[in-house]
Formats: structure tokens, sequence, C-alpha cells
């Protein structure tokens, strides 16, 4: 990897990050209403798979999806204004955090319900096959979506049809606060490709690079008409399922795994190979900041959407 494209994940990991802390804040602050869930601890997964995909490729969120949303190129300032329920956010406050959309950076949207996004995958990436665009979705989703049928239903078609789509479980060891082995019988969810005869790989969450070059040889694989492929990301979340959920993990487990961060280890690798200095990272961090100053400013001075404007946007 060069040095343009190590420091640009590295920039994309601080966004993610500090974005993830200033919300914690605003949260608190009641500026923030609803549920928030954190990404904190996982940037190198969103980071290293939007990474090797490019601009028009689709990717399929998940309730957890502010990382995805970041690394694929979302405008900070439109998605702090769709977090703080104002006129000029993605969806002008219809969305909210769990459901930011914007066909301009290829997101189809988060998903409040587990496993949610997998069927919807299915269609991006059959509608990229029947166009014979090119087009690649990258399909996130967690632990707890790999025990539901979706997760079964659209593997399986996926496969059969050779559709052109990476699904990446990122296993973070909890869905909210039930622990994964009260819920699949087996350690290993990428495992489970070989029953649909697609690759399955099972990789450091953790490791930004790993992810990338293991996510881009995935979507060489869709783009070629190979078909689908599984990867399971090992990670941790630093913080409770959402705010407003006390934490039931254990305190060593959760100790033991912050010191996998994802970001100073990646910083240590790139200070040692000598790739970028401390001040320069320093000043990637300072930018990054009064990015989220504007992003907070705008936010604070948009319109809340007016109540006559309740039915715009309702199908039925």
């Amino acid at each position: 990897m060069d040095r343009k494209k190590s420091i640009e994940l590295l920039d994309l990991m601080y966004r993610i990050r500090l974005f993830e802390e200033r919300t914690m804040v605003l949260f608190r602050e009641g500026l923030i209403v609803g549920a928030l869930h954190h990404y904190i601890g996982e940037e190198a997964i969103a980071v290293g798979a939007c990474a090797a995909a490019e601009k028009d490729d689709y990717v399929v969120s998940t309730h957890r999806g502010h990382g995805h949303c970041i690394a694929k190129g979302a405008d900070l300032k439109r998605m702090m204004a769709e977090l703080m329920g104002r006129e000029t956010g993605y969806s002008r406050a219809r969305g909210g955090s769990m459901h930011i959309f914007s066909i301009e950076e290829g997101l189809l949207g988060g998903n409040g319900i587990v496993g949610g996004g997998l069927p919807i995958a299915l269609g991006s990436a059959l509608s990229g096959q029947y166009r014979e665009s090119g087009q690649v979705t990258l399909c996130f989703f967690a632990e707890g979506a790999g025990a539901r049928g979706t997760f079964h239903e659209s593997l399986n078609l996926a496969a059969l049809w050779k559709l052109p789509v990476v699904y990446i479980c990122e296993n973070n060891l909890w869905a909210a606060t039930t622990y994964i082995n009260y819920g699949l019988p087996i350690e290993n969810i990428g495992d489970r490709a070989s029953a649909y005869g697609i690759p399955g790989r099972v990789i450091d969450g953790n490791d930004v690079e790993e992810v990338y070059k293991t996510v881009d040889e995935a979507i060489k694989r869709a783009r070629e008409g190979n078909g689908p492929t599984l990867i399971e990301c090992k990670t941790y979340r630093h913080y409770p399922h959402c705010m407003v959920i006390p934490d039931t993990r254990p305190q060593d487990e959760v100790m033991e795994w912050k010191k996998k961060d994802p970001i100073p280890r990646f910083e240590k690798r790139l200070l040692e190979e000598k790739v970028i200095t401390k001040t320069e990272m320093g000043k990637i961090k300072e930018k990054v900041k009064n990015m989220l100053d504007e992003a907070e400013e705008f936010a604070r001075k948009s319109p809340l959407p007016g109540v006559e404007t309740v039915e715009e946007g309702l199908w039925a």
C-alpha cells in the first residue's frame, strides 16, 4: 500500500472516531434524540472495505452505520444535521442515526431490523448484474444477523445467481447484550460460506490493511462475474450497544479488546515504517476537528422540519 493510500485510510479512521465522540457529547446535551449506536472500535472495517470500492459501488449498512457512511464519502455536515433532526440532513430528519440514505454516495441506507439489509443487497447486486454496470454491493451486517433467515436465503440466492456482492460480517461478539455463543453453535460465521459454495474468509477486523486487501480481492472476483464472497471480520465495539442500554459485558474483556484498538495500532505501524510523523498525524486530527466544528455549527443553525411537511416523503 502506498503512502497516499495509507494516510487516506488513517484520515478516514480519525473522521469516524472523532465524529462518534462528538455525537456522544451532543446526545448527552439532548441535541440528538433516539438510539445512538456507536462504531468506535470498528473503524478499520468500514474504512478498509470502502477504500477498496469505487464511488458508484453500493453499500448496504446496519443500525451501526455512521462509519460506513463516512468511509463511503458522506458529507459530515449533512450527517450531523440528520442526527440532530434538521431539515438539511440527508433524509430531512426522517431517517435519523439509523437510516441515513444517499444515492449520490451509493449508500442504500442503514437498517434498524437485524439482518434487514441482506435482501436489499440482493436487489442492488441483481440490478448491477442485469445492467452490466460493473457495480458491486458491499453488504455489512453483524454477527446477530448470521442466525437470521435472511442471511441464509440471501447467500443462497446470491451464490446461485453469482451476484456481485461482498458480504462483510462485523463480528463484535455481542448482539446488543447477548453473547455470540448464545445464538451461534459455531465459532466462525465465515465458515458458513462453504454451505453455499462460495469463498469464506475469517480475518482480523481491527487490521485496516488486511480488511482492504481481503475486500479488494472479493470485489475483483465479483466484478469478474464469479459471484459473492463472505468475509467475517473479528472486532469489538468499545462502548455499550447504544446510549440507552447499560453495558453488561465483562469489563476485563472490554479492556483486553481496547488494547487492540485499530487506530493506535495503525498509527504505530505507520510511524515504524516512517510513512508519517506524529506532527503530521496531529495536523490531520486538527483538520478533522475543524470539519466537525463546521458540521456541528451547520446543524445547529439549520431549521427543524416544519409540521406542515410531516406527510412529505410518505408512500402507501
